[in-house]
């Protein structure tokens, strides 16, 4: 991994703006709709950055469960957490993230999540933007990378008295930081595809690769505030597509293929579509509301970004790729993520 995808990139000694950044990790199980979300995150305001905050989040996404999803918030003072600037180290009110593992416990109103995993990871980093300038620049404002975009990962989990035992549940650990959130975005990633075996009804496909065959889909849809206060614009939907399968990358994320790539975002679906000389990626991911938990996200100039958030979304990916039959794959563990800044989105407000 490249120290500087995954050291830490907020400055506590360069106070001239807010910040927020985030490190997250997610695994699904492939044999039912239940999946394990956690992240720990910096929030350092515009009007006084030295009152940063470290918090740790984590969700218990679990479809069939009588009581729903389950939902928990911890937050500290920045200089109590640990975020290193040149590994993947992190520690937030005693919750840790590493290269190779994850523990922690936190216990939000007696809603309570423990966890103690590890995870082995196949492949490299994801990069996102297609030039190096554009995770250093202020511009773009919001940055995004997987250093690790395909785990297994193994281990325990308490979930108010009950224990999931994970194993080698496809996951994902990621890493995105910069000045605010974007003001509208749809976020997605699947590494937990259906098996071509069985009744289509549930969406399997004769074409579809096995659970165990390695394809990874992540994708960015985005509009960001141009400028500032009252001179500010919003820009278009900038939209950038990568898959990986059999070790070969397809990125459809050039910069001249910004300008072709197309999505769409609604509060329950994101649309997309992008092609290049590589790879010809048209798919969706959506959910129904009740698979999603919302989060309040702040942003460091007072503004709320609502983060309508589930790891147990629906998807369907047509992909054309160079010297590869075409193929269509469908999945009922995949990662979504609905950023707005409209409060009238329909989904409960969990944390």
């Amino acid at each position: 991994m490249t120290p500087s995808y995954v050291g830490v990139r907020y400055d506590e000694h360069a106070r001239a703006h807010g910040h927020v950044e985030s490190y997250f990790l997610k695994a699904n199980d492939p044999a039912s709709r239940r999946a394990l979300w956690i992240k720990a995150t910096i929030f350092a305001p515009d009007r006084d950055p030295s009152c940063a905050v470290a918090e740790a989040w984590a969700i218990a996404f679990d479809a069939d469960a009588p009581t729903g999803h389950v939902a928990v918030k911890s937050v500290v003072p920045y200089a109590a957490a640990r975020f290193s600037k040149t590994a993947l180290d992190v520690a937030v009110d005693g919750c840790t993230i590493t290269a190779s593992s994850s523990a922690g416990r936190i216990d939000t109103a007696g809603r309570v999540i423990g966890w103690n995993v590890s995870f082995d990871s196949r492949g490299g980093p994801l990069v996102h933007f297609p030039r190096a300038w554009m995770y250093e620049r202020a511009f773009p404002s919001s940055k995004l990378v997987s250093p690790l975009p395909d785990l297994r990962v193994s281990g325990d989990v308490v979930v108010n008295g009950q224990t999931w035992t994970l194993d080698k549940w496809p996951g994902l650990l990621g890493h995105n930081w910069g000045r605010r959130h974007a003001n509208l975005y749809g976020w997605g990633h699947c590494n937990a595809w259906q098996s071509g075996q069985g009744d289509q009804s549930d969406g399997a496909l004769p074409h579809a690769p096995p659970l165990d065959d390695d394809l990874v889909f992540e994708g960015v849809s985005a509009r960001v505030m141009l400028g500032r206060g009252k001179i500010g614009v919003l820009s278009p939907t900038t939209t950038l597509l990568c898959v990986r399968h059999r070790g070969v990358r397809y990125d459809v994320n050039a910069v001249s293929d910004l300008a072709h790539n197309r999505g769409e975002i609604t509060p329950r679906r994101w649309s997309f579509r992008g092609a290049n000389a590589l790879c010809r990626i048209d798919g969706e991911m959506w959910a129904e509301t009740d698979d999603f938990v919302g989060l309040h996200y702040a942003n460091p100039d007072g503004a709320m970004t609502y983060c309508l958030n589930t790891k147990i979304a629906h998807a369907r990916i047509e992909l054309t790729m160079r010297g590869r039959p075409p193929m269509v794959v469908r999945s009922r563990a995949a990662a979504l993520e609905i950023g707005t800044r409209d409060s009238d989105h329909g989904v409960r407000m969990y944390v």
